[in-house]
């Protein structure tokens, strides 16, 4: 009884993966034949760079039409390789496009919710929200922290310098971008340019740390996203997760009860947070952004 159910399982697999692959011949679209399991993305993340592996896809459809088929592991996945066509998907017909197929969840994984993974009507009603937020003018406004923050840059380039001779300058520009990232987006002195080890620092290094177990479980959610997000299934570490959503209640916390203000994306997310204009002038009424929701777009700046 066992073996049949096996075999049965074996044979559902393999007719759901056939079924999977051949999503782009049924539809007459020029294709690269996948591999399974990983489709035609083998070596990504080990062997070869994202960009490596895109530009293997692009070269050989590259002649075959405004576009091409690919799989991302299971997943069927549009290539673009015209620039005409690539303008009309991200102009003329950009509300057919604008979702990106990635993993999230807001009720269990809170700081997935944003901007560049939620779908849908949720997708367009935050992007109105947050569209202000991103204008020339509000970007002008946070030049002087990023200021601030090259001159903490150049203080330390001469101090490691004097102290080794040598300098290790992703080290040191990551610790830069943590800084600036941390002050514009969150209103926290991470002090990492002086501290390599600062706190903030190291959640943003777990942020990126990546084990075989992970990889495998972000593979799988992709694929059966739905069910995943029904199940309550996580991506981000969840230390990582608790550290971020206390920092923001901390200092939305702090702001508002001592009235504190600053020219930076924090300051324009707790107005969001208070359905007030970010714009002066705005009339506009305007729809309250969340704690959970103001973290997540603070998250990926």
């Amino acid at each position: 009884m066992i073996y049949l159910a096996l075999i049965a399982v074996a044979t559902l697999l393999v007719l759901f993966v056939r079924q999977r692959y051949n999503y782009w011949k049924v539809r007459g679209v020029p294709y690269l034949d996948p591999v399974f399991p990983a489709g035609n993305v083998w070596g990504l993340g080990t062997r070869l760079h994202p960009s490596e592996v895109l530009q293997k896809c692009y070269d050989k459809l590259k002649g075959k039409g405004p576009f091409g088929g690919v799989f991302f592991f299971l997943g069927p996945t549009v290539l673009a390789t015209d620039l005409d066509f690539i303008k009309t998907i991200l102009v003329k017909d950009f509300q057919y496009f604008h979702d990106r197929s990635f993993y999230y969840n807001e009720k269990d994984d809170p700081l997935t919710g944003h901007l560049f993974t939620i779908e849908g009507q949720r997708w367009k009603n935050l992007r109105a929200k947050l569209t202000p937020t991103f204008t020339s003018g509000k970007m002008k406004l946070m030049f002087p922290i990023v200021s601030d923050v090259a001159a903490e840059l150049k203080k330390c380039l001469v101090t490691e310098k004097d102290d080794g001779g040598e300098v290790e300058l992703k080290d040191v520009l990551a610790r830069y971008t943590t800084d600036v990232i941390g002050k514009c987006a969150f209103g926290l002195d991470c002090n990492s340019l002086e501290n390599p080890n600062a706190e903030f620092r190291e959640m943003g290094r777990k942020i990126f740390t990546t084990t075989p177990l992970s990889i495998i479980k972000l593979f799988f959610v992709q694929q059966i996203k739905p069910l995943a997000q029904k199940l309550g299934v996580t991506v981000l570490n969840q230390e990582v997760t608790k550290y971020f959503l206390k920092a923001v209640k901390d200092t939305v916390e702090y702001r508002e009860s001592n009235n504190v203000e600053r020219n930076d994306f924090m300051n324009l997310l707790i107005k969001l947070k208070n359905a007030e204009p970010v714009e002066e002038g705005s009339s506009r009424p305007m729809e309250k952004l969340s704690l959970n929701e103001i973290s997540a777009q603070a998250f990926v700046f």
